[in-house]
């Protein structure tokens, strides 16, 4: 079951990632590098803010903090490779599933380590995320093609494989360690 707190503050987001780091989880070579962070960045280039990764409770945190993104739900999920070409970000390629299960939390045979729950974007355009992915490491997100942060148009139904049905894709940062 992963663990999910979601806020639509970007301080109380601020105030917990300044103190999350656990060196005893830190990864083989990568012990030096903690963290890995991707700037988020819509189809005009503009940042829109950052996706935050680092070792926490036999996983992996992953924190988003938005801003300047339509209000509503929106799906948010790590992809299998480290790019983001404008303007539709689809070599960011399907999401991060490394043990080859199904899509979404609701579903019977998911989540893949990819899932997240949606990201909720309040009226004033901003929005923060925070969940810990069970098994997860910093050196599978950090591989050798890398991976990538999407956030979507639409709400993800937490069910429906591939992608949830959330939409096209509106937003996307490419993880590298911090």
């Amino acid at each position: 079951m992963r663990t999910a707190i979601i806020a639509t503050g970007l301080l109380a987001t601020a105030a917990t990632i300044g103190g999350c780091t656990d060196p005893a989880n830190s990864v083989g070579a990568q012990a030096p590098q903690s963290v890995a962070v991707a700037l988020l960045h819509d189809a005009n280039g503009a940042e829109i803010g950052r996706a935050t990764a680092r070792p926490a409770n036999g996983g992996l945190r992953v924190t988003i903090d938005a801003k300047g993104l339509p209000p509503g739900l929106h799906g948010a999920h790590i992809h299998t490779y480290g790019k983001c070409d404008a303007p539709d970000f689809t070599t960011a390629g399907g999401h991060w599933n490394p043990t080859a299960t199904q899509h979404g939390s609701m579903n019977p045979a998911g989540p893949h380590e990819g899932d997240l729950p949606n990201l909720v974007i309040g009226a004033d355009g901003r929005g923060t995320i925070g969940v810990v992915i069970p098994g997860a490491t910093l050196a599978g997100l950090l591989d050798a093609d890398g991976s990538a942060m999407v956030i979507h148009a639409g709400k993800d139904d937490l069910m429906t494989d591939p992608s949830g049905n959330s939409g096209g894709r509106i937003a996307c940062g490419v993880f590298a360690a911090s």
